[in-house]
């Protein structure tokens, strides 16, 4: 496992991959392929899930559900590197905001069982929103907890510290109908003195979580989340599924 420090430089190491991609414009390499690793209310209530006690999808299940290039025209799709995803988890402060620093690196309590996640750039968008797209297997009951926690932290945490940085201006934002449930927030991370907005929005299919992150480095509102990428990943989960 890694070291805290080691988590601690994966959190550094992440933002700047972000910023330097979208400083260049949303250069990287495709991925075509299905290889590689205010006000405080709540968002989008539960609906009851079809089935209960859904086991969680393999690495290599979530490998084919992640979304190509070939799923979401306009956009490039990238693999990340595995060294982003970390393996264990930094205490956040306040410990009641823990989820949410969690979800950053796309951590979770309890831990999923096997994770993928892709970089997303539009190919004419020009506002330097940079788009990632994770996907968590997890015990059914584990995912519902999770999106559980992060609604409720959404609504109550307004700011919190994690690996020395700061996040503030926690808001809980409108989920979008889709899946089982979703939970959708935005926030604003102090990265060195450099705010940048964020939006996450965690839909749970089943079993499975589909994380969506939006960052933007220049411009000071949270962007949102493409609604034509959420489609594309959640349809694919639930066929795989």
């Amino acid at each position: 496992m890694k070291s805290v420090p080691g988590r601690v430089m994966v959190g550094i190491s992440m933002v700047a991959v972000l910023a330097a991609t979208a400083a260049c414009g949303g250069q990287g390499n495709d991925s075509n392929s299905d290889t590689g690793s205010g006000s405080k209310k709540p968002a989008a209530e539960a609906k009851p899930s079809a089935q209960e006690g859904l086991k969680p999808l393999t690495e290599a299940q979530l490998t084919k559900a992640v979304i190509t290039k070939a799923d979401v025209k306009g956009y490039r799709v990238g693999n990340t590197p595995d060294d982003e995803i970390p393996e264990v988890s930094v205490p956040a402060k306040p410990a009641t905001c823990q989820a949410l620093a969690d979800m950053f690196l796309l951590g979770t309590e309890p831990d999923a069982t096997a994770r993928v996640s892709r970089s997303v750039t539009s190919l004419k968008a020009t506002d330097g929103t940079v788009l990632r797209v994770g996907l968590l297997a997890q015990k059914e009951a584990d995912a519902k907890k999770v999106v559980a926690d992060l609604r409720a932290q959404s609504g109550t945490c307004d700011s919190y510290e994690h690996t020395d940085y700061h996040y503030t201006e926690v808001t809980p934002g409108k989920a979008p109908s889709l899946g089982d449930e979703a939970v959708s927030y935005s926030m604003t991370s102090d990265i060195e003195g450099t705010k940048i907005p964020v939006t996450y929005t965690i839909v749970r299919s089943g079993s499975t979580l589909a994380v969506f992150y939006a960052m933007s480095v220049l411009s000071e509102k949270a962007p949102d989340v493409p609604a034509d990428v959420m489609e594309a990943q959640v349809t694919k989960i639930e066929k795989t599924a």
